[in-house]
């Protein structure tokens, strides 16, 4: 027996919302969210694309923070990189504490990104499994905010252009002001 049409129809339009999420730097979360709800893949199914590119990322990513590791190990240019990385991890968290755990994990990937929490983990002493497992919880809420909220704006404005745009700038202007609200409350 042939694979049935509507399954490969099904797959065709999840492998597109899934080519979007890949995209590392979080611009594909709004226009993901509103190809999967154009294409009528339910919200259940877009949150395990987004985990599928979550675990994609990982294993790619992996090999490369060791990599990285051992050359820091091996080459004095590579250690001063090495070096400088740990000084801004140590200063990004800074205001986490000095031992990190999960939850102090998971709020590094939702505040940064899921390979700056995996980096924080590896440096917290965790290992693959559990390390992506933080990196990736953390993800997964940023990915649930960014989707409802994709959502909510479009059902007001109608429109996935500017909906995504709007998202996005949000994307990247909310995380630059936080910091100086918390020095406007702590005055």
């Amino acid at each position: 027996m042939g694979v049935p049409i509507n399954f490969l129809s099904s797959l065709s339009k999840m492998w597109g919302v899934l080519s979007l999420f890949l995209i590392p730097i979080g611009g594909g979360i709004p226009a993901g969210v509103l190809l999967a709800r154009s294409r009528s893949i339910q919200w259940p199914v877009t949150v395990i694309l987004y985990l599928i590119s979550d675990i994609i990322l990982a294993c790619m990513l992996e090999p490369i923070i060791l990599l990285v590791i051992k050359a820091g190990k091996r080459s004095p240019k590579f250690a001063r990189i090495r070096d400088a990385f740990r000084e801004s991890l140590k200063k990004t968290t800074s205001h986490y504490g000095s031992h990190l755990g999960p939850l102090a994990l998971i709020t590094v990937a939702f505040g940064v990104d899921p390979m700056t929490g995996r980096a924080v983990a590896a440096a917290a002493g965790h290992g693959f499994i559990l390390g992506w497992m933080f990196a990736i919880a953390g993800d997964m809420l940023y990915f649930g905010l960014i989707m409802v909220s994709t959502l909510w704006l479009n059902n007001i404005l109608g429109d996935g252009t500017w909906t995504t745009v709007i998202i996005l700038v949000l994307m990247m202007v909310v995380p630059s002001l936080i910091p100086r609200f918390r020095q406007l409350s702590s005055r």
